[in-house]
């Protein structure tokens, strides 16, 4: 049977596989996420600022129920028993001195209005109406960073929560773009092994969390500690005189929530985790399916398809129901541990009132201390079970933040051109299954030269470019870009030196023009013009109604194959970078254009290094150089008249067995 708590399930992560974390690493992740506070300090400085004003007003409002019930409705003058009002008091006991029922209603009345048009009414964590929302943490994500917060209505009560809001936002949208950054950072080899739908899960879902995280370790345990200790303080002032041990009870009430609920905080995280990690797989199934539609379609899997994500989205609710019923377990616990104290409190309070040492008014007082008391011990006593849901989102987020990949360049050194070229010295690499892609390679391509690498399918040239632009980094060896290290280099100076076309096609659902200015955002009409002449595009783009300003469909697919693969070409001409990069560009090209695009290659050599990975011949004997590579080695180095030369050569054994 499975485990219902269990964090380790990895569902479809394949790098995020040891889920299950401990207090001790949660409370430093927890930490860690607080050292953000800072980027937004002076907002986090006004949202304790108009929390302090609201809850001392809050301070008011039991003595103020104790004036309108005994000097009010049962007519009683203030000074009847040894009870005593607290000195914040002293204002309003002022203003009703000497005053009749009536008269001291209208007082309270007007005090009571007042702090109704700064504050509002309840809000729903105070026993005000609820607002209804989902319960999963994907319809939650976007609550989380628009969340009203722990407030009141009115009109400060509004600024608190503008002030609130405004902080979660850029709390949340700064951890989204930090954790974006990241992901689109990462090495060929992960990427090839991270699920599209899980980075989205992790980006729109997880980083939502970090607002809560501030919310439920600073903001409420921190007047829910001064509340307390308010409500003690004033126990004891106006009546450890009177029944002393009203005081003892209410010390004992704060460590019992802690005591009850704390050793559960492991299964609320495992929990959490669990939930989170099947959200993002019912993400992943739908992204597949849609991205792969033609396939479903095609091969009649309309079926194979639902069941899977019907499994994946029953597993995900299954999991969300588990986290609630443990959230209410929690919650029972605690709350029940303070049921037997309140009955004990009730007893006292009223036998009080019956021997005449208090009065009816006062049972309201120590009614709302008591649950103030009572909400701030749940609230210390399960503030670190409620983090956990937020600590399981923010491990998940943190994870690839701090991911290392041994095949990615972790250099920091800047790189601003591109004068002598590219050389691979004794460069070799091998796959984390241990599959061996490079052996040795040693290789010189100097600017001005287009470059044609050729081999049969699995020979490493994909991975030799991929060394270039630093998608992978060597197991050993060393790729070198005008004699430095690519290892030493800054990642993103690195790859604004070099243009890669992919063998696959790349395209935004937006126009054309859109598309082609992702490559280079400075490029004019008079640039665009001709990079797509070069690509053999401008006969296609003419026939289109918009033009350039065509919006494509999802992933280009509204372009045929060929049409995709020129205007591939055409945005990697425009990036104008000292070293371009084409993989199997003119596989989908006629004779026409293929000839167009390779003479436009040989003129953009000029002052760059194009490297062109290939299968057709007549792309690759136009070449200055060929790089032939069989089983990750390079077996031929030359020109095409040198290479076929050779009768013994490997090269020229693997062009007459393409013309046979």
């Amino acid at each position: 049977m499975t485990d219902i708590f269990e964090a380790s399930r990895t569902y479809d992560d394949r790098l995020d596989t040891e889920a299950d974390i401990s207090s001790l690493q949660a409370a430093r992740l927890l930490v860690r996420t607080l050292e953000m506070m800072r980027e937004v300090k002076y907002l986090v400085a006004a949202t304790f600022g108009l929390g302090a004003v609201r809850w001392f007003m809050l301070l008011f409002m039991p003595w103020i129920a104790k004036i309108v019930v005994d000097q009010v409705l049962l007519q009683k003058p203030f000074g009847t028993t040894d009870v005593r009002f607290p000195p914040f008091m002293d204002p309003v006991l002022a203003a009703t001195s000497g005053l009749g029922p009536m008269e001291i209603m209208l007082v309270i009345t007007s005090i009571y209005l007042g702090l109704l048009l700064l504050f509002g009414l309840r809000g729903p964590e105070e026993g005000g109406p609820p607002v209804t929302q989902g319960t999963d943490a994907a319809s939650q994500s976007e609550n989380a960073v628009s969340t009203e917060g722990n407030f009141r209505g009115g009109f400060l009560g509004i600024l608190e929560m503008h002030v609130h809001i405004r902080m979660a936002q850029r709390l949340s949208n700064g951890m989204r773009q930090q954790l974006f950054a990241r992901l689109t950072h990462l090495p060929m080899a992960s990427l090839e092994d991270q699920r599209v739908g899980d980075s989205v899960y992790r980006v729109m879902h997880d980083t939502s969390q970090l607002p809560g995280i501030y919310s439920e370790l600073w903001i409420i345990p921190f007047f829910a500690l001064l509340g307390a200790f308010a409500a003690l303080w004033m126990m004891g002032y106006s009546y450890g005189d009177v029944a002393p041990e009203l005081i003892w009870i209410s010390w004992a009430m704060l460590p019992i929530g802690m005591i009850i609920t704390f050793p559960a905080s492991r299964l609320v995280r495992r929990t959490n985790q669990a939930k989170r990690a099947a959200g993002a797989a019912s993400t992943n199934a739908l992204e597949e399916t849609m991205s792969n539609i033609g396939a479903v379609q095609s091969l009649g899997g309309f079926d194979r398809e639902r069941d899977r994500f019907e499994s994946r989205v029953d597993e995900s609710l299954m999991r969300e129901r588990y986290a609630f019923l443990v959230g209410i377990a929690m919650y029972v616990l605690g709350f029940g541990s303070l049921i037997f104290a309140s009955a004990w409190v009730t007893v006292l309070v009223t036998d009080e009132i019956i021997d005449g040492r208090m009065t009816p008014g006062d049972f309201f007082v120590l009614l709302g201390l008591y649950w103030q008391l009572a909400e701030a011990a749940i609230g210390i006593g399960t503030f670190w079970i409620k983090v956990q849901g937020h600590a399981a989102a923010l491990r998940r987020v943190y994870f690839y933040i701090d991911y290392v990949d041994e095949n990615e360049p972790q250099g920091t050194r800047q790189i601003d051109g591109v004068s002598e070229g590219v050389r691979f010295r004794d460069v070799s690499f091998a796959y984390p299954d241990g599959q061996r892609a490079l052996s040795h390679v040693n290789l010189d391509l100097p600017i001005g030269e287009l470059v044609a690498v050729v081999g049969p399918t699995g020979a490493g040239k994909t991975t030799l470019a991929y060394m270039i632009p630093g998608f992978l980094a060597p197991t050993s060896g060393r790729v070198e870009i005008d004699g430095q290290d690519v290892t030493d280099l800054d990642l993103d100076s690195l790859r604004s030196l070099v243009s890669y076309v992919f063998q696959e096609h790349f395209f935004l659902a937006e126009s054309i023009r859109e598309n082609l200015l992702l490559a280079n955002r400075a490029a004019t009409e008079e640039d665009l013009q001709r990079a797509l002449a070069s690509a053999g595009c401008t006969e296609f783009l003419d026939r289109l109604p918009d033009g350039l300003d065509t919006v494509l469909g999802r992933g280009g697919d509204t372009l045929s194959v060929g049409q995709q693969q020129r205007l591939s070409i055409a945005r990697g001409l425009i990036r104008e970078t000292p070293t371009l990069i084409l993989d199997e560009p003119t596989a989908a090209l006629d004779p026409r254009t293929e000839n167009a695009l390779v003479t436009a290659l040989e003129g953009a050599k000029t002052d760059r290094l194009v490297v062109v990975i290939a299968h057709r011949l007549s792309t690759i004997r136009r070449a200055d150089r060929i790089i032939f590579m069989e089983e990750g080695a390079v077996a031929d180095v030359g020109s095409h008249e040198e290479l076929m030369a050779d009768p013994n050569g490997r090269y020229r054994h693997f062009v007459e067995l393409q013309s046979a």
